[in-house]
C-alpha cells in the first residue's frame, strides 16, 4: 500500500502541508475560495514540536487493524479498498471512542460541509484519495519542499533506511579505532591515591 511516510528529521516546521491539507479538503479547492468558505476547512495532519526545536508531522498511519475502527460504535469508521482507514461523516456521532484508541493521537474534530448540518464530525488523514485517483501525489507531500513527508510504498522506506543504516555501521567499523580518552588531571590522581 502506497502511504505518506514521514521524515521528521527533515520537518522545519513551515505548516505549508496543513495549508495544502486543508484547501484541498475545502469545498473550492483553492486558498481564496477556501478563506471564505462558510465552514473553515481544517487540516488532517499535525505538527508538533520536537527535540531541539524540530518539528514532527503526525499524521494517521492506516493501522492493520485499526484501534479506531474496532471502538466506533456507529460504525463510521472503516476501510477501503485503497486500505486507508475512511471516516463517513454522515455516520460520525462525535462520540470521540475513535480519539481515545488512537495510539498516535490523530483524530480531531470540526465543522464538515459533508457532514449533516454542517456539524462537527471526527477527521484524519484520508490521503487524498480524489488525487490518487488522478495519479496524483496527496496534497501535503505536493507542498513539502524538505522532502519531510514523501508518498511511496511504506516497505521499500523502511527498506532503505535499514540499508542506509547498515551503510553506516560498516563504515563505523571500517574507520581506525578511536584511542581511549585519557581522563581528567585529578581523575587520574584520584585513581592513584585509591590504589
Amino acid at each position: 500500500m502506497k502511504t505518506v511516510i514521514v521524515r521528521p528529521e527533515r520537518c522545519v516546521g513551515c505548516l505549508q502541508c496543513r495549508l495544502a491539507c486543508a484547501v484541498e479538503h475545502s469545498r473550492t479547492k483553492n486558498l481564496a475560495g477556501a478563506i471564505s468558505e462558510q465552514v473553515t476547512p481544517r487540516p488532517r495532519l499535525r505538527i508538533y514540536p520536537g527535540r531541539q526545536h524540530l518539528a514532527f508531522p503526525n499524521k494517521c498511519r492506516h493501522c492493520e487493524p485499526a484501534p479506531c475502527q474496532q471502538v466506533c460504535i456507529a460504525g463510521a469508521i472503516s476501510r477501503t479498498p485503497r486500505s486507508t482507514v475512511d471516516i463517513d461523516p454522515a455516520k460520525c456521532i462525535n462520540c470521540a471512542m475513535c480519539a481515545m484508541a488512537c495510539p498516535f493521537g490523530v483524530l480531531t474534530y470540526a465543522p464538515l460541509y459533508l457532514a449533516p448540518d454542517k456539524r462537527a464530525v471526527a477527521l484524519k488523514c484520508d490521503q487524498c484519495p480524489e488525487r490518487e485517483a488522478v495519479g496524483r501525489k496527496p496534497a501535503c507531500v505536493e507542498a513539502c519542499k524538505v522532502g519531510a513527508l514523501t508518498y511511496g510504498e511504506w516497505q521499500e522506506a523502511q527498506e532503505h533506511k535499514g540499508w542506509a543504516l547498515a551503510q553506516a555501521v560498516f563504515a563505523s567499523l571500517q574507520a581506525p579505532p578511536e584511542t581511549e580518552p585519557a581522563p581528567p588531571p585529578g581523575i587520574r590522581l584520584w585513581r592513584r591515591i585509591n590504589s
